[in-house]
């Protein structure tokens, strides 16, 4: 039998502790908890930086102008396997084709439409040449450059998927090519030679009734920069003369935006809204969570929204294509002729500002940041240049810039909701309560409530296409 000396067993590694645990403390201490975290809340610049217009009936109208169309929409095309063709109601874009519907002569013109493929510099149309085409642009960029005024070649524009240029050759003749058109990449062009539209033209009365329509309403109303009706006015003359009658014609049928909803219904069961409200409130949590998950979603409706989504509401006059690929400071100096007057901000997605960050660094141009509510952003003119991560990336790395120009007053964009609601939690946001059922789930319906309008065309820009990732 072995004695352990008590001596020994106090020289062991494994003495009795001489104090409190920390495992056994905690069961005592009260932990200090955060409230529940969420890695989707975002800065949501436009939902902070938008004007909001109260609406109180539900639909927002917005009064313009009467403005004549002039056909600087874009058109589409179908694609089957390398063949592509124009969708024959898409010729309505061009500007003397504009509301004309005869189905069966749209047909027979699209079929006449031939394809042809460019590469990087090969030359589309050249300066001076006879203009007896009309081009369709399917796929690809290609510039116009023309001369200067010191005879120097300058870049008068960039044409990109759906433009379009040569639809006046459809009612002129023995014109000619005032610029040079080449292509900046793989470029798929249709085109239709005159002589084919004048065969068309001869078989169908339909068609000559309009052209000479179109040709009768161009010639007999005077029009602004803008395509709207000149205004009559007299300045600088001197004695009596007879001054010039005018009025100011509106649109017969003025846009209205409706309110839009993202809703969702809320559930927590009675017994955990009953007994683990301590020290947090279950349901306050809950919908805390989920007026930020709708707010994240009303942002993205104003920038995607088929129907009122800033990035479809642009007017395509006012859409660009970058000149060489990624957004440069030139690409966004163009942004900044399209809207002049007052502009806001920018708004780009985070990868697409950085992408404009290494094409500054390139061209050893650093822009200084500004402080935007009391915020440090970077900034380009003196613009601040705002992150939106709800602006799309395509799979092929491209997005978009916008810039725009806010308010009522200055006949910007603005935000539209409607304030007062019943059960209103939030401005534009209200949460009902629905009901306890059979399983004690307590429900409330939640729901966001609002639009977005462009008061004039020139209020917003984008810039469409602008590659983020590419190699050098």
């Amino acid at each position: 039998m072995t004695v352990t000396d008590p001596v020994d067993a106090l020289n062991t590694d494994e003495q009795a502790p001489s104090s409190l645990s920390r495992a056994a403390a905690r069961t005592l201490a009260t932990t200090t908890k955060s409230v529940p975290q969420m890695q989707g809340i975002s800065t949501r610049w436009l939902l902070k930086l938008l004007p909001w217009v109260e609406v109180s009936g539900g639909a927002y109208r917005v009064n313009r102008r009467l403005s004549y169309a002039v056909g600087d929409g874009r058109v589409t095309f179908t694609t089957t396997g390398a063949q592509v063709r124009v969708i024959p109601p898409e010729l309505g874009e061009l500007a003397p084709l504009r509301g004309y519907d005869d189905e069966d002569v749209l047909t027979e013109l699209a079929a006449r439409f031939t394809q042809h493929d460019y590469q990087p510099g090969d030359t589309l149309v050249e300066f001076g040449s006879p203009a007896d085409h009309v081009h369709l642009i399917a796929h690809g960029k290609i510039t116009k450059t023309g001369t200067g005024a010191y005879g120097d070649q300058v870049v008068l524009g960039t044409l990109a998927d759906g433009d379009y240029f040569g639809d006046t050759t459809l009612t002129q003749h023995d014109g000619i090519w005032e610029f040079t058109a080449k292509a900046v990449t793989t470029t798929t062009v249709l085109t239709l030679p005159r002589h084919d539209f004048d065969d068309v033209l001869a078989r169908s009365q339909t068609l000559q009734t309009h052209l000479a329509s179109y040709l009768a309403r161009n010639s007999d109303t005077a029009r602004n920069d803008h395509g709207e009706a000149e205004i009559s006015l007299a300045s600088g003359h001197d004695g009596e003369p007879v001054l010039p009658s005018t009025f100011v014609d509106y649109e017969a049928r003025p846009r209205e935006y409706e309110l839009s909803v993202a809703q969702t219904v809320l559930r927590v069961h009675s017994r955990v809204a009953d007994l683990y409200n301590q020290p947090m409130n279950q349901i306050e949590q809950q919908l805390r969570l989920t007026v930020e998950a709708l707010r994240e979603r009303q942002e993205h409706e104003l920038i995607n929204n088929t129907d009122f989504g800033l990035l479809h509401n642009a007017d395509f006059a006012q859409r660009v294509p970058t000149r060489t690929g990624p957004p440069t400071p030139d690409d966004l100096d163009h942004l900044l002729t399209l809207v002049w007057k007052d502009p806001g901000f920018f708004l780009a997605h985070p990868k697409t500002i950085a992408a404009f960050g290494r094409e500054c660094t390139k061209a050893g141009l650093y822009p200084a940041s500004v402080d935007y509510g009391g915020h440090h952003v970077p900034a380009w003119r003196g613009i601040p240049i705002l992150p939106c991560n709800k602006i799309p990336v395509t799979e092929t790395r491209t997005s978009s810039i916008l810039l725009m120009r806010t308010g009522e007053q200055a006949q910007g964009v603005v935000g539209l909701h409607q304030t007062g609601l019943p059960d209103e939690y939030q401005p534009g946001l209200n949460v009902r309560f629905m009901g306890i059922n059979e399983q004690a789930i307590i429900s409330y319906l939640v729901s966001a409530y609002y639009s977005a309008a462009v008061l004039v065309p020139d209020a917003l820009a984008v810039l469409e296409a602008a590659e983020i990732g590419r190699e050098e």
